[in-house]
């Protein structure tokens, strides 16, 4: 019996990974969200269209006693809903609730400690590389992808080309990273389609960029826990800060809700709080 079924979550999990492609979610995406049905129809072991709500809520807090957070238990859910109510057309989902996400406000850098980690990078390639996450607000995915011909260097921006939720968008770029970057094509050996690569000319990874970025950090002394978000969140916070309107960093930064963008502005009033009155100062 259990070969059966195991053969039948096969079918449904070629057929769910087939929507899945066709709705143009990323490689990244799709390989979360068939591990995850994996193990939600192999710990419930039944045919998927016999499957309740109970069943369901048991998986979740099976999870959550085994100390899975609610951020990845709203993931789960959300893998649920689009299996269950998207593929399968059921309504089971509807009956359970979704966890709630904890809320943290983002590590963000000032200004002076994003200029310790300039200096604290090798010169070349990943001093460009760090400089480019925070004047530009890119996801480190979005990064690696970075193609020469996506860059117009005379007008001063970019394209990201299949961002998240595979949707393009343009970014604004520094004027001084633009001559910088100039020159560092310029005097490159091998060249390649791509901006950062590897010396042999082909894409670098992202696990790359984040040690390149966590060993910086740690040279230059900076005791936050910095990623390469950190100079995503420092990008946004900085503009929110500088008097730049929240609709224009939601667009920059490739936001298809202004909600997710709020939260820089309880990051940028948690800055606002360290200013000093000037009655203090008599």
């Amino acid at each position: 019996m259990q070969e059966n079924n195991q053969f039948n979550f096969e079918k449904y999990l070629k057929e769910f990974k087939q929507d899945l492609i066709i709705s143009g979610y990323s490689e990244k995406t799709l390989k979360i969200y068939i591990l995850y049905i994996k193990e939600i129809l192999n710990f419930i072991n039944k045919k998927p269209e016999e499957i309740n709500e109970r069943d369901l809520i048991g998986y979740l807090a099976q999870k959550k006693e085994n100390g899975c957070s609610n951020t990845t238990l709203a993931l789960i859910h959300a893998v649920m809903r689009y299996f269950f109510k998207e593929y399968l057309k059921m309504t089971i989902i509807d009956e359970v609730k979704t966890p709630k996400k904890a809320k943290y406000l983002p590590i963000v850098l000032s200004k002076e400690e994003i200029k310790l980690l300039f200096q604290a990078t090798k010169f070349g390639r990943n001093r460009l590389m760090l400089k480019f996450m925070y004047g530009s607000g890119c996801r480190v995915s979005e990064v690696v992808k970075l193609k020469i011909n996506d860059i117009n260097f005379k007008e001063k921006t970019a394209i990201i080309r299949s961002g998240k939720g595979n949707k393009d968008r343009m970014i604004i770029l520094s004027k001084e990273w633009i001559i910088e970057i100039k020159k560092y094509l310029k005097k490159k050996k091998i060249k390649s389609e791509y901006i950062f690569t590897k010396k042999n000319g082909k894409k670098i990874s992202t696990d790359t960029i984040q040690r390149i970025v966590r060993e910086s950090a740690k040279k230059a002394g900076i005791t936050k826990e910095v990623t390469p978000h950190s100079l995503r969140h420092s990008y946004a916070t900085h503009l929110l800060e500088a008097g730049t309107n929240i609709r224009y960093i939601q667009s920059l930064l490739g936001h298809s809700s202004l909600n997710t963008t709020q939260i820089y502005t309880s990051v940028a009033n948690e800055q606002l709080k360290k200013i000093e009155s000037p009655l203090d100062n008599m």
